[in-house]
C-alpha cells in the first residue's frame, strides 16, 4: 500500500514537472499551450500505464557476479581447509616468530570482506539498470536525471567522470592486495636480518656456538620464506576477486551509460 502511494506521489510530481517544462518550451518555441498540454498529458498517461504494469522480472543472470564471487572463495577456502588438514597452516604460523603472517592474514580478510560488499553493491545496481523504473529512487535514476537534458558532449564528459568514480570504488581492494605482497617482502627482509644477526665471525670456530647460530639462521630463513609465501598466495586470491569486481564494474558502467544515452535528449 505504501509502495503504491509512493509511486502515485512520484507520478504527481512528474506530471507537474512535465506541465512546467511544457509551458517553458511553449514560451521558447512559440507553441500553443494547448498543444504542449496535450503532449504533457500523453507523457503522463504513458507513465500511468507503466505504473500499472508489473515490474520487470530479473533474469537468471542477475546474480551471476555474486555466484562467481562465491565460487572463487569457496574454492579458496576449500584449499585452505586441505592445507589446514595437512598441518601446513599451523607450521607456517608457528615458524613465523615475527607475527607478520597473522597480520597479512587479517589484512586479507578485511580486503575480502570489502570485496564481498562491493560485489553485492555492483550486483544490486546491475539489477536496477536491467529492471529500471523511472519512478523508483536509486543511484541509476540519479545518474539519468543528471544527464537527461544535457548535450551529447556534456554527456560524454559525464560518462568519463562516471568511469573514474566506478574505478575509484575498487581502489581500496587493489591497494590491500598490493599491501599483502609488500608485507611479505618486509617479512623477507626481517627474516634475513634475523638470520644474519645471529651469525658471528669470531664465534665460527667455536663448536658450541655453531648450533645456536644455525638455529638462529634457520629461524630467520623461516620467517623470510613463510611471510613471502603467505603474502603471495593471499595476494593472488584477493586479486582474483578484484579482477571479478573490475569485470562487473565495466559491465555496470557500460549498461548505465547506454541507458543514459537512450533516456537522454539534446
Amino acid at each position: 500500500m505504501g509502495f503504491a502511494m509512493f509511486r502515485g506521489l512520484e507520478l504527481e510530481r512528474t506530471g507537474r514537472r512535465l506541465f512546467a517544462r511544457s509551458r517553458s518550451e511553449a514560451q521558447t518555441k512559440k507553441v500553443t499551450p494547448e498543444a504542449t498540454d496535450e503532449g504533457a498529458r500523453q507523457s503522463i498517461d504513458a507513465l500511468a500505464r507503466a505504473i500499472q504494469q508489473k515490474p520487470k522480472a530479473v533474469d537468471h543472470h542477475s546474480y551471476r557476479l555474486l555466484l562467481r564471487f562465491a565460487l572463487i572463495n569457496v574454492a579458496g577456502f576449500t584449499l585452505l581447509g586441505v592445507a589446514h588438514g595437512q598441518g601446513w597452516v599451523e607450521t607456517v604460523f608457528a615458524a613465523d616468530t615475527s607475527g607478520l603472517s597473522i597480520a597479512i592474514s587479517l589484512l586479507f580478510l578485511a580486503g575480502l570482506g570489502l570485496a564481498g560488499f562491493r560485489a553485492v553493491r555492483i550486483t544490486r545496481e546491475l539489477n536496477q539498470v536491467r529492471a529500471f523504473d523511472p519512478l523508483w529512487p536509486s543511484r541509476v535514476r540519479q545518474y539519468l536525471d543528471s544527464v537527461r537534458t544535457r548535450t551529447s558532449s556534456s554527456r560524454a564528459i559525464s560518462a568519463d567522470a562516471l568511469k573514474l568514480r566506478m574505478a575509484d570504488r575498487l581502489g581500496t581492494v587493489r591497494h590491500i592486495a598490493n599491501g599483502l605482497v609488500l608485507l611479505g617482502l618486509i617479512g623477507t627482509v626481517i627474516g634475513f636480518i634475523q638470520a644474519l644477526g645471529g651469525v658471528s665471525a669470531t664465534s665460527a670456530g667455536d663448536v658450541e656456538s655453531i648450533a645456536p647460530m644455525v638455529g638462529t639462521l634457520i629461524e630467520g630463513m623461516s620467517v623470510a620464506l613463510y611471510t613471502t609465501l603467505v603474502g603471495s598466495i593471499l595476494n593472488l586470491w584477493l586479486m582474483a576477486n578484484y579482477r571479478l569486481l573490475v569485470s562487473g564494474t565495466v559491465s555496470l558502467t557500460a549498461a548505465l551509460i547506454d541507458l543514459g544515452e537512450r533516456y537522454a535528449r539534446d
